[in-house]
């Protein structure tokens, strides 16, 4: 049986030529670099298989982006809500002020029509009238419809007016030729308003046309 025959190749590294076959064979080292290769190509296949680290972070950080973006959102909207909030307490705690004698002007109110039928019946009369007397009703009117004017208490505009049933109640209506029919054509009660809100409408009679008959 023949042996082995070694040969160097150009790049100084050692083959056997087998003399038997004529097969060429690498020499240990070459054998070495090949098991290397081999093992370096297999561990490569492994890594390949495992998760990216680069992209694992960038995965992470669009998570957590997301998450930021989301508290953030939810942060400006619990911020609206308080601030919506604030605003409307600050609007009911001014129409607290602002209607807080509301029930007070609304007991008063009889007190101003007694008056107002003093006066005019007093004006209507036919018999004599002490005047000291009559100056007073009328002073103490005039002084109580100044407080009302004072704390934004007025009184409603009816006779001629349009009849609106936001401000007017009608009792009852009246056939005429001087109004346009729906037109209010005289008061029994005066109606008043607080700070533009009704407190009380004004009961009223409102125009029709005249009949036929």
């Amino acid at each position: 049986m023949r042996g082995k025959k070694k040969i160097k190749t150009d790049d100084g590294d050692e083959i056997h030529e087998n003399e038997e076959t004529g097969a060429v064979e690498p020499s240990g080292s070459i054998e070495d670099d090949l098991k290397m290769a081999t093992q370096n190509e297999a561990n490569d296949s492994i890594d390949a298989n495992e998760p990216d680290p680069i992209k694992s972070l960038e995965d992470k950080l669009e998570t957590m982006t997301k998450e930021v973006q989301e508290n953030y959102d939810r942060l400006l909207r619990v911020s609206a809500e308080f601030e919506n909030y604030k605003k409307r307490s600050v609007r009911e705690m001014a129409d607290v002020h602002k209607f807080a004698n509301q029930s007070l002007v609304r007991d008063l109110l009889p007190i101003i029509d007694n008056l107002e039928m003093a006066i005019k019946s007093a004006a209507e009369s036919t018999n004599n009238t002490d005047g000291c007397l009559l100056d007073g009703v009328e002073l103490t009117h005039k002084e109580i419809l100044r407080v009302f004017e004072k704390n934004n208490i007025e009184q409603i505009a009816a006779i001629g007016k349009p009849f609106d049933p936001n401000f007017h109640e009608a009792v009852m209506r009246e056939e005429s030729d001087e109004y346009p029919e729906n037109t209010v054509v005289n008061e029994l009660q005066k109606g008043y308003l607080m700070h533009d809100r009704l407190i009380r409408p004004a009961m009223v009679v409102v125009a029709m046309p005249k009949s036929n008959d």
